[in-house]
């Protein structure tokens, strides 16, 4: 399982949780993590993290070549493939450059372009800095939209997600009482999602991209994505799903806004013939906490920060980034390039680690799917 990790820009945390997330044993063990960017970051990210990985170069990025390499875990090393302009190497930490956003930009389309075609098995992207990606004369609002540009995609949509969490057992304590049982709220078994309608707009902007056929669209994209993540699971392949409305308290039949009589519940309606397990509008200051104690496999949020910041709020720094509707697996961090604390070594790598987990774990179901498909299943 081959799994290339974009470095993002080289000026933020990038560098650091990459080399964080490598020193996880079920990451080496469980994939063939290859690093796109510039190596010379890579190599002070690991002496920064104080690992004893050793950076080796790589000639090519095709699957042959690839995989005739030894495995990271028994060699300790870490692959790097290079990517970006030489002028990346020689920037200051922590500051905003377009040679930054530059490096960003080059390394991900290097990384998509080897996933579509099949020399990766998945990419996980750092984050990149949309303000370093316009000086570099890059004009887009994100990650997922590039991506699906280079993908040559319409329908398409971010999700953040948050894996499955294990219950913390009953656990003995001093007095010799058992605590009682214990578990972050943060969904159900297949983890937690949160779909954006919308995304990087203007609030003003929201209502006019609402319809009822992207509200739809982007439905059918969770109920696509979490039957493959509850498959990937062991899990039966029947999301529960739930629409979040837009207005307060639902718009209040109609007080606030008729937009969920308007527009949101006939794409429900739509799902639900489907044969979909689809309901709302709802309220999301009390469908979220609902989400969070399992009702729910997904939410369908309605713009940005609708589902950023509830989402967040469980878990920022174990969150997974997944971009639906492309041809390939695509996860990341659901967090910035945090240049205020960059190359400090106080970065958080968790949410790195899973994201390639999470990578991983969808690859291997792709590939069994396509098993199947191949052997008549």
């Amino acid at each position: 399982m081959i799994i290339g990790v974009t470095m993002g820009d080289p000026t933020g945390v990038g560098p650091e949780i990459i080399a964080g997330a490598l020193q996880e044993f079920d990451v080496l063990s469980r994939c063939q993590p290859v690093v796109i960017g510039r190596s010379v970051h890579l190599r002070r990210a690991l002496d920064l993290v104080d690992s004893s990985q050793k950076v080796h170069t790589l000639e090519r990025l095709d699957r042959v070549y690839l995989e005739s390499l030894p495995p990271t875990h028994l060699v300790n090393t870490v692959y790097c493939y290079e990517a970006g302009p030489a002028e990346a190497d020689s920037l200051v930490d922590g500051r905003i450059a377009a040679a930054g956003g530059a490096a960003a930009h080059d390394a991900l389309v290097v990384g998509a372009r080897a996933a579509l075609s099949g020399d990766l098995n998945a990419i996980v992207t750092a984050p990149l800095h949309k303000g370093a990606l316009h000086l570099a004369g890059y004009r887009w609002p994100g990650h997922t939209e590039l991506l699906a540009s280079i993908c040559n995609v319409d329908q398409f949509a971010m999700m953040l997600y948050l894996p499955p969490c294990l219950t913390i057992g009953d656990v003995a304590g001093d007095s010799g009482f058992l605590a009682t049982n214990e578990r972050r709220l943060r969904g159900g078994p297949a983890g937690l999602g949160v779909v954006h309608v919308t995304l990087h707009m203007a609030l003003r902007d929201v209502f006019e991209h609402l319809s009822s056929r992207a509200i739809f669209e982007t439905i059918e994209l969770a109920q696509l994505t979490f039957t493959k993540i509850r498959s990937s699971l062991g899990l039966p392949p029947c999301p529960a799903l739930a629409v979040a409305a837009l207005n307060p308290h639902g718009g209040e039949s109609g007080l606030f806004g008729d937009e969920e009589q308007r527009i949101i519940a006939p794409a429900v309606r739509e799902a639900c013939l489907r044969g979909w397990n689809v309901s709302g509008p709802l309220s999301v200051d009390t469908l979220m906490p609902a989400a969070a104690s399992g009702q729910y496999d997904a939410v369908v949020a309605m713009y940005h920060d609708q589902g950023h910041i509830a989402l967040k709020l469980l878990d920022m720094f174990d969150a997974v980034n997944i971009t639906l509707g492309i041809p390939i697996i695509r996860t990341s961090v659901a967090h910035g390039t945090a240049h205020d604390i960059a190359w400090k070594g106080i970065a958080k790598s968790s949410g790195m680690t899973q994201a390639i987990l999470t990578a991983v774990r969808l690859a291997n179901r792709e590939r069994i799917a396509k098993s199947n498909m191949a052997n008549g299943a």
